[in-house]
């Protein structure tokens, strides 16, 4: 189960495309959003792009404004768009999490939800995000794995859409993304996503390392190398969360990247945990994310990825520090752009 990250290069000339075998059942997913169930013999004659995803991927959230777009172009023309929701943290398989993300990300195509990673295995996938396109027959004839080759994508979808008898044209959609779905700035980007728990964490810096599964006052060291992070404070280091067992509970983190992001939300549904950032030790300014202030103020009210650094200028190495201000948030990720 893999996040792929790097774009792949546009291509002019659309190859020709091969019989990947038959489109897979959806007989497993747990269940449906904007749909009744869907199942593969029902789809037979039109053409079908399935997109494996989960709401909290930076990934997937910087493919989104295409798939959504394809979908609003060509669903008049025989194409079915499926988002299949196969989950990664915990609280993503919580049915109210993923009606809330579809709706906030304007996803109005239908959604499998795949908590049982039934789909997921159907279709022997490993990544988020993943496109499979299917013929009008019922024959995948082409993948692609993570974000990028948009316009090969579309293609596609052309292609596949004129063998079935309609004329899609040649024009390819324009997007216009905004916040976190706006394309990384790969040039700057030399920090890799990295978790809080201790199962896949890396480059932990607090003096004596982790103490799994168990309340620790940490601290923080006086200088962080490049992609370190550290804690501040009383928390617990669980295999996918770490929890702030107090108020004031703090996380550190060096980077060098456009975008900074971090999963998190309240560990109990329905409260919410104010926040503040840091950026070099000062308040971030214009540099702020969209779900922070010039001052660095936010507050996490659910459990979704949060945009809280976003440098408008030259992009260089910074210290990243935010401060809880209230007890229970849980932190699973940073994710860079």
């Amino acid at each position: 189960m893999t996040h792929w990250p790097m774009p792949v290069g546009l291509h002019t000339a659309l190859p020709r495309l091969p019989f990947e075998g038959r489109l897979p059942s959806f007989d497993g997913a747990t269940g449906w959003l904007n749909s009744p169930p869907l199942t593969a013999a029902g789809l037979h004659g039109q053409v079908v792009l399935v997109n494996f995803w989960t709401y909290t991927c930076i990934n997937w959230l910087r493919q989104l404004p295409y798939v959504r777009a394809w979908a609003g172009k060509y669903s008049g023309q025989g194409l079915v768009v499926i988002g299949v929701h196969t989950p990664e943290f915990g609280f993503e398989h919580d049915p109210d999490n993923v009606r809330r993300a579809v709706q906030d990300r304007q996803i109005e195509y239908p959604v499998a939800t795949d908590n049982d990673y039934a789909v997921w295995e159907a279709f022997a996938n490993h990544y988020w995000p993943a496109l499979y396109f299917a013929d009008a027959e019922g024959r995948i004839r082409h993948h692609h794995f993570g974000e990028g080759e948009y316009q090969q994508s579309e293609m596609v979808i052309q292609q596949l859409l004129a063998e079935a008898g309609s004329s899609p044209g040649h024009d390819l959609v324009s997007v216009d993304a905004r916040g976190a779905e706006v394309p990384a700035d790969w040039a700057s980007l030399r920090s890799p996503e990295n978790y809080t728990g201790y199962e896949r964490t890396e480059n932990f810096a607090s003096p004596g390392g982790i103490v799994p599964g168990k309340p620790h006052s940490y601290t923080a060291p006086a200088q962080l190398r490049l992609n370190q992070w550290a804690l501040w404070g009383d928390w617990t280091i669980e295999e996918q969360p770490a929890t702030a067992n107090t108020a004031d509970g703090q996380i550190a983190c060096r980077f060098h990247a456009r975008d900074l992001n971090l999963v998190m939300g309240p560990a109990a549904p329905g409260t919410s945990v104010r926040f503040q950032v840091l950026l070099d030790g000062q308040p971030p300014g214009a540099a702020h994310g969209a779900d922070a202030d010039d001052q660095g103020h936010g507050t996490a009210t659910g459990q979704r990825l949060y945009q809280l650094i976003r440098q408008p200028g030259r992009v260089a190495e910074r210290t990243f520090q935010i401060t809880f201000l209230d007890p229970g948030i849980q932190a699973y990720a940073f994710t860079f752009g």
